[in-house]
């Protein structure tokens, strides 16, 4: 299978993994944040398996997970939850992706 199809599907189940509990929460504009909350972490899963650096997958993983929920997270305020996932689903895809 191809990079882009690896971070393609990478990218679908991170980006389901982050959604999955802001479906019990209630907030306002809940559909808006779940579609930004899936596009961010898409993001992250396919430029991972699409991206060079001279690095070891899991650390190329950890950067670019950071990076991407870096904006995500001081939008919201929330850093924990939202870095958090970045950095555990950056160095899980980076992992697979070397």
């Amino acid at each position: 299978m191809s990079n882009i199809g690896k971070g393609i599907i990478a990218g679908l189940i991170l980006g389901i993994v982050s959604i999955i509990p802001m479906i019990f929460m209630q907030f306002e504009s809940k559909s808006r944040a779940m579609t930004a909350s899936f596009i961010s972490r898409f993001a992250i899963g396919f430029i991972i398996f699409n991206m060079e650096l001279p690095m070891a997958g899991w650390l190329k993983g950890a950067i670019v997970g950071i990076v991407l929920s870096l904006p995500d997270a001081i939008v919201t305020k929330q850093y924990a939850p939202i870095l958090g996932l970045g950095f555990i689903g950056g160095i899980i895809c980076g992992y697979f992706s070397s």
